[in-house]
């Protein structure tokens, strides 16, 4: 494989070149309304080409590897009907290396029988539940071997597993209807998708209970985030603001977005990194072949750092980070997060709440939208902070702001920092991108909460 690619390399009228070949297998199970609706098997074999000329690219993928010589000539002639420009890469030295994952379980090694008896029983705790009328799980695991290479002279090959579960449980009892979820993934241990009885049993119990809970009363309110929320928050109203592909190509952005500029408090360090080990998001080179980083975003409340690829780095004379990605070959890489988190400091969450009159702990989330600087975030449950006590639970509440603004009036930051692996990135129709977002608990002041007056 190795000297059909470099062969197939050779001798373009390009500034660059780059072939990438991807073989996977996957599983995927779904029950939907307590039935199982999906059981199987996927196996597929592709790659992809890209080509550099005259700060044009061109792009050609397939199924087929054969005539791998004529795809890469035609992602040539491509990229010379479109450059124009001088082509600006960060410079990367060849690099030369084959990457195994080490893990416990492989998902891949686990029958897919086995997989189906264990979702059919979480299945069956849900909807064994009083007032459960609906449950839904989507369960996918993956092993991808990704060779790289290019006219530079790198070539590697890299391993990666994936496991992701997601299940909601739907409550209803007269006209009212209450949804609570469970998310969780690893880059490959299967373990972490067993035993999970009592978190079934749990969620499934508070979807129920959520039935009862009153509502909050709408206006500005000291609010403390989980760090499931809070992770959320940090990758979708900041995270995103931060890939440089949106800044380059945004004048706004570039106005709001200025190395320097301060964000917040200097508790507040905010990082993404793929060199992090033991998570969705980790690896050790990116889809350009690019060694991962951990690279400070914010740094001490100021912004430091942006997320690049080759090309961004190189247009906008910033550090490489490592992180173009793409989802599978059909697509080029295009810059994305990976690990995304706030640090944690040392306040224990007793003490961020124990001077809160009255406030509101927001915990989970079901979604929520970002524009430019501005979001709105439903939270999966929500309690009443009294007197320096958690209280009541009460209906999903919904936070909205500018992210700057919330950023600024964060003023306590917690020591018990957790990872939410469930998720999966979307953006320019490359979806879902396993990544991982994280924080401890985090106090902000002065939070707009959306509820009843």
């Amino acid at each position: 494989m190795r000297d059909v690619i470099f062969d197939a390399l050779k001798g373009h009228r390009a500034d660059y070149v780059e072939v990438r070949i991807e073989e996977s297998r996957s599983a995927r199970i779904t029950y939907r309304g307590g039935r199982l609706e999906e059981v199987g098997r996927t196996s597929v074999v592709g790659g992809n080409v890209r080509a550099l000329v005259k700060g044009g690219w061109g792009f050609v993928s397939f199924n087929n590897l054969d005539g791998l010589k004529e795809k890469v000539e035609l992602a040539v002639r491509q990229a010379w009907l479109v450059g124009k420009e001088t082509s600006k890469l960060c410079f990367t030295g060849p690099i030369v290396d084959v990457v195994v994952p080490d893990v416990k379980k492989n998902p891949a090694q686990v029958p897919l029988a086995f997989k189906q008896q264990l979702l059919e029983e979480y299945n069956d705790i849900v909807m064994a539940t009083p007032k459960i009328r609906s449950c839904q799980i989507s369960y996918q695991d993956s092993e991808r071997k990704l060779v790289f290479a290019n006219s530079e002279g790198s070539y590697i090959e890299q391993m990666k597993l994936d496991i992701s579960l997601r299940l909601s449980a739907v409550a209803a009892s007269d006209g009212e209807v209450q949804q609570a979820g469970l998310s969780l993934g690893s880059p490959g241990d299967f373990t972490v998708v067993e035993g999970l009885q009592e978190k079934v049993k749990e969620t499934a119990l508070r979807a129920v209970r959520l039935l009862s809970a009153p509502y909050a009363k709408g206006g500005e309110y000291t609010v403390v985030l989980d760090p499931i929320l809070a992770g959320v928050f940090v990758h979708e109203a900041f995270g995103h603001l931060s890939e440089a592909d949106h800044v380059y190509e945004n004048q706004r952005l570039q106005e709001i977005m200025v190395l320097g500029r301060r964000f917040g408090s200097k508790e507040l360090n905010i990082v993404d990194g793929a060199a992090i080990p033991g998570l969705r998001g980790s690896y050790k080179y990116d889809d350009e072949g690019v060694p991962a980083t951990k690279t400070y975003l914010i740094r001490e409340g100021v912004l430091e750092s942006r997320l690049h690829s080759r090309e961004t780095a190189a247009k906008m004379g910033e550090r490489l980070t490592g992180n173009a990605r793409a989802v599978s070959y059909f697509y080029p890489p295009i810059v994305r997060m990976t690990n995304t988190y706030i640090e944690p400091k040392d306040v224990s969450f007793e003490d961020m709440i124990s001077d809160i009159k009255e406030g509101i702990y927001a915990r989970d989330w079901y979604g929520g939208t970002t524009s430019l600087e501005m979001f709105t975030f439903s939270a999966g449950e929500a309690y009443m902070i009294r007197n320096g006590k958690v209280a009541e639970l009460l209906r999903p509440v919904v936070l909205s702001g500018n992210v700057f603004t919330t950023l600024m009036n964060i003023d306590a930051i917690g020591n018990d920092l957790e990872m939410e692996q469930g998720g999966g990135c979307g953006k320019g129709d490359q979806w879902p991108l396993p990544v991982s977002n994280g924080s401890p608990h985090i106090r902000i002041r002065r939070c707009l909460v959306g509820g009843k007056q």
